[in-house]
């Protein structure tokens, strides 16, 4: 298909569902509901399509990436280059624990966790592409996706010196460790997002089979790729429809009405769908759309940090080896980000410094396209990769 019949099947399906919108305002909105929900789950589906597209194009070498995380400056690169390429802080979470338990270091674990965190920005930032053909909208939705990479990225610059000179986190993580004692019991079954998108997930995986792992691989990449952007296109759509009325009230009150609301909705929706990716993906169309401003979303960004969390301790639950030293990282990564929301949202002065410079680059890229994708290139790729390289030199 070239790019004219591209266009225009673009163009008519836009045409075909600015028509039903109009009906169903008037209508009926439940079924538009129905269609944002439907479509969320095909959001969702999306982002497990490009993990098992990585996943199956580097087969069993993709844990070999962390074998290269010798010293914490390392780690750290490790951590954000693999989260950003396996699209699930989870995943990488869930395998750091799984090889603490085998016997890796925790003070080489420790830079690992927080790269996790600034590697899964990466997905809201790729979500936020979708509105890229509306100034307006990309100004609002690149910043609601990076005002969630400036925190990360301020957090490691406060915690990770503080780390490497004093093993905060470390000591920390092995004091609440040392408080719970698990034995035979397994939570790993409980990844409910996982269970529901399973069935789009391996059948896509079946039409490629067939395929030499890397073609297929990349053959899944392309299409997780495209789903979201159609997705968030028309989530978009039917958002600016129906945030109106009672149900933006609704929302107000559970997200807007303020940040310790904020900040406990996102940690109970990321508890739920075990996936801060999931979380703070779904509130970038919000934003685009204009229902929510960045200061309201903020919050609940904060609170997706801290309910991604569960994972690692469920795994740590389930893993075989030594539990306690699992436990230690996986309660070094619920500290690490309950004390980033207290440090930098509770200190006045560092309060908003994520919100201006994701204010400031979600302006500067919808004047500038090329400056969006030179960041997500640069940050999540070629300055870890480069930074890995001399690393690895030294």
């Amino acid at each position: 298909m070239n790019v004219a019949s591209e266009s225009v099947v673009e163009n008519a399906l836009d045409d075909a569902l600015s028509d039903e919108m109009t009906t169903s305002q008037s209508g009926n909105p439940i079924l538009q509901w129905i269609s944002v929900a439907a479509l969320v789950y095909l959001l969702i589906c999306a982002v497990g399509l490009i993990g098992t597209g990585f996943k199956t194009a580097t087969g069993d070498e993709a844990k070999e990436m962390f074998a290269f995380a010798t010293n914490p400056f390392a780690g750290l690169v490790v951590g954000t280059v693999a989260t950003a390429l396996i699209q699930s802080s989870s995943t990488v979470t869930s395998i750091i624990v799984g090889l603490v338990a085998g016997g890796l270091p925790v003070s080489v674990a420790v830079p690992m966790v927080m790269g996790a965190n600034i590697g899964t920005s990466i997905t809201n930032t790729i979500v936020s592409l979708g509105h890229v053909r509306e100034k307006k909208e990309f100004a609002r939705a690149f910043a609601a996706a990076t005002v969630h990479d400036f925190f990360n990225l301020l957090s490691v610059v406060i915690f990770l010196p503080l780390e490497m000179m004093f093993g905060l986190l470390e000591k920390l993580g092995s004091l609440l460790a040392s408080l719970f004692v698990v034995e035979n019991a397994s939570m790993k079954g409980m990844n409910f997002v996982k269970a529901a998108t399973a069935p789009v997930v391996n059948n896509a995986k079946h039409m490629v089979e067939n395929l030499s792992d890397g073609i297929g691989g990349m053959i899944l990449i392309l299409i997780g790729i495209v789903m979201i952007f159609l997705t968030i296109h028309y989530v978009g759509k039917l958002l600016k429809q129906l945030m109106v009325g009672r149900a933006k009230s609704i929302m107000h009150a559970a997200i807007g009405k303020g940040p310790m609301s904020g900040i406990a909705s996102g940690t109970l929706v990321t508890v739920l769908v075990q996936s801060s990716s999931t979380t703070t993906s779904l509130m970038v169309p919000l934003a685009g759309s204009g229902a929510f401003g960045l200061k309201q979303i903020y919050p609940f960004t904060l609170g997706a940090n801290i309910g991604t969390c569960i994972t690692a301790l469920l795994a740590a639950t389930a893993v075989d080896g030594n539990q306690s030293a699992a436990l230690q990282i996986a309660f070094i990564h619920l500290t690490y980000n309950v004390l980033g929301v207290l440090v930098i949202y509770g200190v006045p002065f560092l309060r908003f410094v994520p919100v201006r410079a994701a204010e400031w680059l979600g302006a500067t890229a919808s004047e500038n396209k090329l400056i969006a994708l030179a960041y997500i290139v640069g940050v999540f790729f070629l300055i870890p990769g480069l930074c890995l390289g001399i690393s690895s030199v030294l």
